[in-house]
């Protein structure tokens, strides 16, 4: 068992490949090796190369991972709320110490560029930040409810609480969970993505270094075995989960069938819908960094753009910014070289049915980085027979889909399962509001095309696109890892007595 070799900083400051370390998992403030004695490779998917590797876990290995967070639960419970925040503030300022560092790491382990990498790691910051301002919203109520009879709210930690996290926002998204459940009092088992495992591994060292109690919070690597094991721990009471709708909707049903509570964030297909009188250039350049920001790896993405009638000339601008994108300056590495093939075998079969292929990124190649490339792809002309329509991608691909009006607009947008984001371009203010009472999404935008709510407003979609009640981020996620206790006080007899005295 050691601790001191995860403190190791990451030394890239650059693009070039970079080996880094072997990961181990975090239980009871120890870095150990996992039971099952078993790894597989962390790569770098822009160059194609190991930068390290990751332990394969099994049950035995989560069951300790719980058994550390039971251990810890009386004594960080027992902590007052204001002194665990302290050590948010701590991480905050570590964080803010070795931003760039972190950003360098989250690039090369997932394959975004710089800039995308740095501006997740500060969006985690600002959900710590929102953490942090929790003691100002957390007092609960009291009210004399009677004469002589006080009523009161306390919100009261779970125990041990679980975290799943996808690979597109290795730090950002762990930081969607652990403020509020921490600082709620609860303790927790991290299951970071197998393929992007470093995020949580630096968010664990310096949440140590910060002071956090050993046991509070453990990290658990490894695949489907591992996650299982965490749905039927009996001793696990709430799960929080990212990633597609397909695992959502099972992490939510085996996790609720052992009575847990369980918040599972799935898949997307956002629809942009652009109308005539939208603002040309805004709405072009918008468009593309929606579909093409991340590599369009992320459930914010925007995948279809629905065109209400003659919007040819925004088109036309969408693909000219589009073909102005420079791979691996302007965007990054596909996560895998499956996903990569997954993703151009969607082209294919729409170019197959009949799409026309405006902009081609299928052969896209970055010159000293043979890994995982496809370049912006954008497809007019797609049907509801084409997977291209109905399927999350999770790729740069932009599928256009024309329509008259703005109502078959948003019937369109309605037919889909998902309902994560929705956003219209427009000038005018009354068929926005009409179109945004009407979307069936979660998160709704005006000439936005990626319509994430900051902090402290929540984040989360309807439909398929989340399982469980309430949002991930804001105080919802304060509520969600944490459970009412109401207390009904009465200290001396009165006089003047009512039916609940």
């Amino acid at each position: 068992m050691t601790s001191a070799p995860h403190s190791t900083p990451f030394s890239a400051t650059s693009y070039d490949f970079t080996p880094y370390r072997d990961c181990l998992n975090f239980i009871g403030g120890e870095w150990v090796p996992s039971h099952t004695g078993r790894t597989m490779p962390v790569t770098n998917p822009r160059h194609g190369k190991v930068m390290g590797t990751v332990p394969v876990s099994d049950a035995e290995d989560v069951a300790r991972a719980v058994a550390a967070a039971s251990a810890a639960f009386p004594a960080w419970r027992a902590v007052p709320l204001k002194e665990r925040v302290q050590i948010l503030y701590r991480l905050k300022a570590l964080m803010e110490r070795q931003l760039d560092e972190m950003s360098w790491l989250l690039s090369h382990e997932n394959g975004k560029i710089f800039s995308e990498a740095q501006g997740s790691v500060l969006k985690g910051i600002e959900c710590l930040e929102f953490g942090i301002s929790l003691p100002n919203m957390a007092a609960g109520q009291q009210l004399d409810v009677s004469r002589g009879i006080n009523c009161q709210v306390t919100y009261e930690p779970l125990g041990v609480c679980a975290g799943i996290s996808p690979f597109n926002f290795p730090v950002m998204v762990p930081l969607w969970m652990l403020p509020q459940a921490l600082v709620a009092g609860n303790t927790f088992v991290l299951k970071p993505s197998e393929q992007v495992p470093f995020g949580a591994m630096r968010i664990a060292q310096l949440l140590r270094e910060a002071g956090l109690p050993d046991g509070v919070l453990n990290v658990v690597n490894g695949t489907r075995e591992s996650v299982e094991a965490i749905c039927d721990s009996p001793e696990i009471r709430a799960i929080g989960f990212v990633g597609s709708t397909k695992v959502a909707r099972i992490v939510y049903e085996r996790g609720s069938a052992h009575g847990k509570r369980v918040l599972a964030l799935g898949g997307a297909k956002n629809h942009l819908v652009v109308v005539p009188d939208a603002d040309p250039e805004l709405t072009a350049q918008t468009l593309a960094a929606s579909a093409f920001g991340c590599a369009g790896q992320r459930c914010m993405a925007a995948s279809v753009t629905v065109a209400v009638g003659d919007v040819d000339h925004i088109i036309e601008g969408m693909v000219e910014a589009g073909r102005n994108v420079k791979l691996g300056e302007d965007m990054g590495a596909i996560i895998n070289p499956e996903a990569a093939e997954r993703i151009r075998g969607y082209i294919d079969d729409a170019e197959r049915r009949g799409a026309k292929v405006l902009l081609d990124g299928r052969k896209a190649q970055v010159d000293g980085a043979p890994g995982n490339w496809v370049g912006p792809t954008i497809l007019d002309g797609v049907t509801p027979d084409m997977p291209a329509w109905t399927d999350e991608i999770f790729g740069p691909v932009m599928s256009i889909v024309h329509v008259k009006t703005v109502d078959e607009a948003i019937a369109l947008e309605n037919s889909c399962p998902y309902g994560n984001a929705a956003s219209i371009f427009t000038t005018n203010g009354g068929v926005a509001r009409y179109a945004i009472e009407r979307f069936q999404a979660g998160m709704c935008g005006v000439n936005i095309g990626v319509p994430v709510p900051r902090e402290p407003f929540a984040f989360g979609g309807w439909n398929d696109s989340r399982f469980g009640a309430g949002d991930m981020t804001g105080y919802d996620g304060y509520r969600f890892w944490t459970q009412p206790r109401k207390v009904t006080t009465r200290w001396a007899a009165q006089h003047d007595q009512t039916w609940m005295s």
